[in-house]
């Protein structure tokens, strides 16, 4: 599954028109409330994840991209899996109760 944000270039229609065709169950940014790392996996999951990675004064910005791509590569299934299907359930809850 394929979650779009609400990026002024992920909103294009262009874009919207691609991932119309060719993306299996696409859900148009229409239907997902702006700006709600609540409702993204990736704000209140994943990125748990990543939190080992120290930044201080003075970190390189390669070193931490670096350090950020070698966790997200390494991340299991499982936790991957898990995040999806929290992610189903609040979608559900916020449609429930109307946003």
């Amino acid at each position: 599954m394929f979650q779009q944000d609400s990026a002024p270039a992920h909103r294009a229609l262009e874009t919207i028109e691609l991932l119309v065709r060719k993306t299996p169950d696409f859900i148009s940014p229409d239907l997902l409330p702006h700006n709600s790392p609540d409702l993204n996996p990736v704000d209140y999951k994943l990125w748990g994840s990543c939190n080992s990675v120290s930044i201080r004064r003075g970190s390189r910005m390669d070193e931490i991209k670096k350090r950020l791509v070698e966790i997200w590569i390494g991340l299991e299934q499982n936790i991957i899996d898990t995040a999806i299907d929290e992610w189903r359930n609040c979608q559900r809850a916020c449609v429930r109760a109307k946003g």
